[in-house]
This record gives C-alpha cells, structure tokens and sequence, in this order.
C-alpha cells in the first residue's frame, strides 16, 4: 500500500494556475482509474481531471474557488501496490480537456469535501456532479446530521424551497424521505400542528467562484477602466415588425426571424462608415484596432450566467442565416457545448433581454471593446404620424428604444449620436436593410 500523488499537469499554453469549480471526489472515496476528481478552469476553458490510478482519496487540495498553481498536488490516492510511501506511480494520464462553455455557478460547483453535502449511500462512490438545481447554499453541518437524513436531490430541492428542515420530517419505514412525507408534513403543519422553524427562509453565504467571478471581475474591471457613457434614441418599429411577419409566413423549414437578425444587419451595414464602434482599445498600449470584419457578441444568459458567443464575420451573412447561427450560439451556450474560440474575439456586442428589456438600459461594455448596443422591449402607443399628403393623425405604432453604451477615450457623444441617427433610418424602412 502506498500513496500516489496527482499533481495538476500542464493544462495549456502559458497556463500557470487553475481554479478549482468542482470536485467530483472527497476524502475517504473510492475512485477508479479514468474516474472523474476535479474540473479545473483556467481563462481559456474548464478542464476535467481524471485519476491515473484505482485506490482510496486521502488528501484534496483545497475547496471549490481556490487556485492552484500547475505541478502542485491536487490529489493524494491510496493504492494498492505501491510499496513506497509517497510514490507517484505509473505516469499519469493526460488530462481531458473540453472545449465547452465554463457554465458552473457557485452554487452549482457545491459538491463540496463535506460529508455533510453527499447523500448517504451504503459505500463510498464519487460525488455526481450536481445541477444548479441541486445547489444548496454554503452552511455548516456536521457529518451525524447529514448521515440522519436520506433523501433524493429532487426532495432536498423541494423542502429547500418549501424552507423545511428535513431532520423535522418523519420518514417512510424504509428511512429514506420522498415527496409525499414532505406533503404529510405540510398537511399536518398546515391543520395546526408544530411550525418548523425555518420557514421565513435562511441566510445563505455563497462563495463567487467559477464563471460567476469571472464575470464579476470583467464587468468591475470594465467600469473601473472605462468611462462609459449611454445614448438611447426611440424608433418606430412598426414597419419592421410587419416585414418581419410577412418574412416568416413564407420560412418554410427556415429559422424563425427574430428583431435581432434584422437588427445586426443594421448595425454591420452601418460600421464601416463608424469604424471606431467595431473596435478594441488596450489601454495599456495606447492603441486602438479597428476591424475590418465585424465579430459580433450575443450577450445570452445561461444557467451559469452571464455568456457572449460570438458570431464570425456577421457582415456577411443574411438575415436567415444569422437567425440559425444565433439559435445554434444560444443552444450551445446554454448547454455548456460551446468552444472556447465561440466565446471570445467579438468587436462589438449586442445584448437583449427580449420582453423584459425595459424602457432603457445603461449595458456595461464588454471590455475591450468600445460599444454595447441594447435593444429594449417593443411597446404600442399612439403616435403623431404624417401621411404622404403631409397631414398628421394619430395612429397606434409599435415603438422601442435601443440603447448604447461607448467608451468616452475612443467614441465621441457626436460619433454615437450619428450612429444611432443612421441605424433608426435603417430600422425605420426595413427595406434598405434588405436591399445589397
């Protein structure tokens, strides 16, 4: 018997460090070789790390969100067959790397060391890794408390909810809590029985870690360093919205069209006569890049937060054909499939709350870029409309605002003004959208 030690292996090109987002072992489980111990993260993807070697976890580096450097140990195993204490083994395997989307919440990346956050089975095995909808919040339990409760995620979720302690719920004769004990406890509690304390809510004390500290970092980093300022100009949607219809009533097997479609057709017809929005500034450097070809962000909200897949070369496709890549984007980021190289690169960003996009919005720029265009949700309202005779009426029209965040040391009020002037042309006669 003797103890082999995983150290984090070289994960990528100039990696130096990787942040521990969830481990899928705990000290005192067994794990087989090829068995799943951590995913890893670094700023390029999320890295999944599989033991080397059969035998029993002894030692673990650390919690979820803590950051190791590469070529410390990770994790100590017990095996069988080593004859010196503190040998490293047969070679270990390369680590698996997959390309996909970093989409762990701190929540989500609970399946912590604790004994107290497995469920109790009748052997130890390797944690699943959990939902966000199996997260349960950071508390301090102690190993006898969790071993008193068997329960599936699906009813610790539920009485989570319910703000039921499952240590007050009675359960069946085989000891293990289901749906309808928690209902016979409801029930009981709801006809004057005893309150269990807890149900106003708990504290919960989460730890920012993962994707979610990325994300706080950026957009911390973005208003720290960039002197935004907003613009929101209203437009008259109405015709749009009737091409749209009249587009989609023919699409046959073809994606639906969205506002958005429409709308980045826009903004990339528009760029090269403002190429100072579809640009980069390193601020380090003092330089600005403008691009020629428009790399265009679609911030979309996942399960694990806040992701910006980007569509290349969005100047060259046609209305049809952004509705497709947008869906396949949104998809792939919401199922943690996307790449890394579809994560990163854009030059300006769009980003939409569809029907909760508000009056206006004030986004915060994607840093390094320099422009964040917001549309926000359409409404009706009467409006003053002149007819080609030039006399006004009043009609119901479809309006909304788009707003604009720029970076005041590269974009001028005058430069965003002018911009937004132009795209309300366009979006106002759809058919200049259209045309070549």
């Amino acid at each position: 018997m003797g103890r082999y030690v995983f150290t984090l292996p070289d994960i990528g090109e100039g990696i130096a460090e990787a942040e521990i987002v969830a481990w899928h072992v705990k000290v005192g489980d067994t794990v087989e070789e090829d068995g799943r111990l951590a995913d890893m993260m670094t700023d390029k993807a999320t890295v999944e790390m599989e033991s080397p070697v059969s035998g029993v976890v002894v030692e673990v580096a650390g919690a979820e969100g803590d950051v190791i450097a590469i070529g410390s140990a990770l994790v100590v195993i017990e095996v069988d067959g080593l004859e010196e204490e503190g040998g490293h083994g047969p070679a270990p395997k390369a680590a698996v790397v997959e390309e996909r989307i970093e989409a762990e919440t701190p929540a989500a990346a609970g399946a912590s060391t604790s004994p107290a956050r497995a469920e109790v089975a009748e052997k130890p095995a390797p944690a699943p890794k959990p939902t966000p909808a199996q997260a349960e919040p950071v508390e301090a339990h102690t190993p006898t408390q969790a071993a008193k409760v068997l329960a599936s995620p699906a009813v610790r979720q539920r009485a989570k909810d319910l703000g039921i302690d499952l240590a007050e719920v009675r359960p069946a004769e085989d000891g293990r809590l289901r749906h309808a004990d928690l209902d016979a406890f409801l029930s009981y509690n709801a006809s004057g029985g005893f309150q269990p304390a807890g149900l106003k809510g708990k504290d919960e004390q989460v730890r920012v870690i993962g994707l979610r500290r990325r994300i706080a970092e950026n957009m911390a980093a973005s208003k720290r360093n960039i002197p935004h300022f907003a613009y929101v100009e209203e437009f008259d949607v109405t015709a749009l919205e009737e091409t749209r219809a009249q587009l989609n009533a023919g699409r046959g097997d073809r994606p639906k069209l969205t506002m958005l479609p429409f709308l980045i057709s826009a903004i990339c017809k528009l760029l090269p006569k403002y190429p100072m929005l579809n640009a980069h500034y390193d601020d380090e450097a003092g330089v600005v890049t403008r691009y020629g070809a428009v790399h265009l962000g679609i911030a979309a909200q996942t399960p694990g937060g806040l992701m910006v897949p980007v569509i290349r070369d969005a100047q060259s496709r046609n209305l049809w054909q952004l509705a497709a890549e947008i869906t396949r984007l949104a998809q792939a980021a919401r199922d943690g499939s996307a790449k890394s190289s579809e994560l990163s690169g854009s030059t300006i960003t769009v980003t939409s709350l569809g029907p909760m996009g508000g009056v206006a919005t004030t986004p915060v720029i994607n840093r390094p870029e320099v422009a964040i265009i917001g549309p926000n949700r359409i409404v009706e309202r009467p409006m003053f409309v002149k007819d080609a005779s030039g006399v006004e009426r009043i009609e119901k029209r479809k309006t909304m605002n788009i707003s604009m965040s720029c970076d005041h040391r590269v974009v001028d009020g005058w430069d965003a003004a002018s911009f937004a002037q132009d795209l309300k042309k366009l979006i106002e006669a759809p058919a200049l959208i259209l045309a070549g």
